[in-house]
């Protein structure tokens, strides 16, 4: 009787305090960052939803960075943790793309639904960029969708990835995929390979219409530049800015970055 008590107590617990969102595998750990002296019962301001990528979280560089450079700019932002990556719930072994979009949905709703929040953009990093421009792309038809849209460096050979069986330097039967891959400690799931060998990246992404600023590495080694080019190519509405000395993480000169970044941001809102 004492262990039924226990696990029907552990079913009807009320969802933790720590989380503000949740996505399909449980709580998401957000930080919201507001310009200097900003009050929240007397001011608005526009919001930027920072996502960061593969295997990182929102302690990690560009994120932290982009959020102080645009509070010096009168925007705030909110930066999250994907499911499974950093203070968020969930198991990576069953992290995928479409997951992912759940969870930057989700806060993406908890974000309009702050009575100080004018507009919103999306700005992603690396698999982060996949997901804001395809979320971008699913909510172009809706009543609320992001002013606009900034993409460093998009991990959009992900997909290519998947269909050659590698990933970060691991190789796999891409027609018959394990139940996981071991990549750098992590478990990377027969879930998130699958659906990403069908993942209709830039059919989705395309669909929106807004503007857009991609910014890429010249030197990166693990995003090929050429997949922003891509982007640009299919885009109503871009405008590209490849750095002749950055890598995939952007960090040579992270002062420029940040410039294109917020300068693109505030001329469009």
């Amino acid at each position: 009787m004492k262990n039924m008590f226990v696990r029907l107590k552990s079913i009807f617990t009320p969802r933790s305090e720590e989380y503000a969102v949740y996505g399909p595998q449980g709580g998401i750990s957000t930080k919201i960052t507001l310009p200097d002296g900003f009050n929240t019962e007397r001011d608005k301001c526009p919001m930027a939803i920072l996502m960061h990528g593969f295997m990182s979280n929102k302690k990690m560089y560009p994120v932290p960075m982009l959020a102080e450079a645009l509070a010096k700019e009168g925007i705030a932002s909110v930066c999250f943790d994907f499911n499974a990556h950093g203070k968020s719930e969930g198991e990576f072994i069953d992290m995928t793309i479409v997951g992912e979009i759940e969870d930057a949905k989700a806060v993406f709703r908890y974000v309009n639904s702050l009575p100080y929040v004018t507009e919103t953009i999306f700005v992603g990093h690396s698999q982060g960029g996949v997901i804001a421009g395809m979320l971008a792309g699913e909510l172009q038809t809706e009543e609320k969708k992001p002013e606009c849209l900034v993409l460093l460096a998009p991990a959009a050979v992900l997909k290519d990835d998947a269909i050659a069986g590698q990933c970060m330097g691991k190789r796999y039967d891409a027609a018959n995929p394990p139940e996981y891959v071991n990549v750098m400690f992590h478990k990377l799931g027969r879930k998130f390979i699958l659906a990403a060998q069908k993942l209709p990246v830039y059919e989705v992404s395309c669909e929106y219409t807004g503007k857009v600023c991609l910014i890429h590495g010249k030197r990166d080694k693990i995003v090929p530049f050429s997949y922003s080019e891509k982007y640009h190519e299919l885009y109503s509405d871009s405008e590209l800015h490849l750095l002749e000395d950055e890598g995939h993480f952007m960090n040579a000169d992270k002062d420029k970055v940040m410039s294109i970044v917020t300068d693109f941001i505030k001329s469009n809102l």
